[in-house]
């Protein structure tokens, strides 16, 4: 999951696409970069980290030019925090290119294969984005016979890329002395939209992942880019526009609308706040009919994303809201996390439970969604801990049972609570009284609720059904193994040094137990 920006300005577009990154943040914390152009010269900055601890005075002076691209990332499938995968890449042929994305390529190692055997380009990172790059720079050479570059040859590339590429990507590129390139794939996976504003001086663009990055800094909505669309912004400001796709259907990753997007942003024509509210309609009438007898004093939320769904579940249900738990903000999301431990710990980093809420209370806690259940079972223990009665967990999104390849770090089907466990063993592994999931079709509804024109999603963590066609099991197989790999490799050499401070045998033993599961 990451958040991609490119704007064509009439002015020096450093600071806008800065303040577009702050308006993402909340798609990426791992890494940061913004690439400009100046005439036909690149300018680049990326690092680790935040947006506002990346670029100083110093590297905002370095980024001169009236057109550019950002990136905010979060790490996925396993990947390395390492600077070199930061974005956005660049190659230097045909004409220069510049590119980030936004998603996850499921047949990025095939096609790093083939740039060495057949296309004679070298990837010299563990990142899809690069393997991405060099299939879009190949297409292009080969579409403008390494020429002048017109629509025509650019939608041909664009084409070429939809052919031979595989999974999920939004794309927001530069080529060198011709503008600004922006993509989705055929299947709309993850979100793309597109912004303008009208100055004295003439128009000016924006290609974002959401929205709000593009309404936040004063440009006006325009639409979002459509599955398969390539789009052109030309030097001179001039915007174009084609379908590269044979068969492009909208497919939009659901969970960007449980979780991922801010709630002030519209994607795909479902405002995210108002999809929330729907879903908790649709939550409270699961809870009525399944506990009909269980007595609920309080409803309370898990701060932020889940506050939309808890307000509708409360109403619904005739119930007090309350805010019972407050959270430190500067804490990373912990599903994503890489590291159990990390994650055991930052949890209890995050919230706080405020004890006047709890004490001697039914407590109907509604998060959006339950992934490892890590976070939800520290969760009910505070609960009690702070005195409730009973625990009741209420999830606005299905059980999460199914590995997601399309761009979110949940790779493995063993790190997921749900996954081959009944609603029954999950809430006694979370410590719940009761719990109740949100039914798959209920959350399909709240959706069309919002926007009736949308048939189908991207909904794999929930039915297994991966709409690119190539997710197989054996596919499953590979990525986790390759996953689990290093991480029983780090156990075993922290096993080694702890056993010679004399760390107790039984407990590392546990502790690689459950790393191999």
């Amino acid at each position: 999951m990451c958040g991609i920006v490119g704007v064509v300005s009439q002015s020096p577009v450093n600071q806008l696409i800065y303040d577009s990154l702050l308006l993402l943040q909340h798609r990426g914390q791992d890494a940061a970069g913004i690439a400009t152009a100046n005439g036909n010269n690149f300018h680049m900055h990326k690092a680790n980290g935040m947006v506002r601890d990346v670029f100083r005075t110093r590297n905002m002076r370095s980024l001169p030019g009236n057109v550019g691209i950002g990136q905010v990332r979060y790490p996925t499938a396993g990947s390395a925090s390492s600077e070199e995968e930061a974005q956005p890449f660049y190659v230097n042929a045909p004409f220069g290119i510049i590119l980030a994305h936004n998603g996850n390529l499921t047949n990025w190692m095939q096609l790093k294969d083939e740039m060495f055997r057949i296309d004679r380009r070298h990837i010299n990172t563990a990142s899809d984005t690069e393997v991405l790059l060099n299939v879009f720079a190949h297409e292009l050479q080969l579409a403008s016979s390494g020429l002048q570059l017109d629509p025509t040859a650019l939608w041909k590339a664009v084409a070429g890329v939809h052919c031979r590429v595989k999974g999920s990507y939004a794309i927001v590129s530069l080529i060198a002395g011709y503008g600004l390139v922006a993509f989705r794939d055929p299947f709309g996976i993850r979100p793309l939209v597109l912004g303008k504003l009208e100055t004295s001086t003439g128009v000016e663009w924006m290609v974002a992942s959401e929205s709000v990055a593009v309404e936040g800094i004063g440009f006006e909505f325009v639409r979002d880019v459509e599955p398969g669309e390539a789009i052109l912004i030309d030097s001179d400001g001039n915007l174009h526009s084609h379908q590269c796709a044979e068969k492009p259907a909208l497919n939009p990753c659901i969970f960007e609308l449980v979780y991922l997007a801010r709630p002030d942003s519209c994607l795909d024509g479902v405002p995210v706040y108002n999809a929330r509210l729907r879903m908790g309609d649709y939550l409270a009438e699961k809870i009525k009919r399944v506990l009909p007898d269980v007595k609920i004093d309080v409803v309370m939320p898990i701060p932020d994303s889940s506050r939309p769904a808890a307000m509708q579940v409360a109403a619904k249900l005739g119930v007090e809201y309350r805010e019972g738990f407050f959270k430190n903000r500067y804490v990373g999301r912990t599903f994503i996390m890489p590291g159990q431990a990390v994650r055991k710990k930052s949890v209890r980093q995050k919230p706080n439970a405020m004890a006047i809420e709890f004490k001697g209370k039914n407590i109907l806690i509604v998060d959006d969604s339950i992934v490892r259940g890590t976070t939800s079972h520290e969760l009910v223990q505070m609960a009690r801990d702070a005195g409730a009665n009973k625990v009741i967990f209420a999830s606005a999104a299905p059980p999460v049972k199914y590995p997601n390849v399309y761009g979110i770090d949940m790779p493995t089907r063993g790190e997921l609570v749900a996954h081959s466990r009944t609603d029954e063993e999950v809430a006694r592994m979370i410590g719940a009284d009761y719990l109740v999931y949100q039914d798959v079709e209920d959350l399909k509804n709240a959706i069309r609720d919002t926007n009736p024109n949308l048939k189908e999603f991207e909904a794999s963590c929930f039915d297994g059904n991966y709409i690119t066609g190539d997710v197989t099991t054996d596919y499953l197989d590979r990525i986790e193994s390759a996953r689990l790999a290093p991480q029983s490799a780090s156990l075993r050499d922290a096993a080694s040094e702890a056993l010679e401070g004399g760390v107790a045998r039984s407990q590392l033993h546990l502790q690689l137990s459950e790393s191999e599961e």
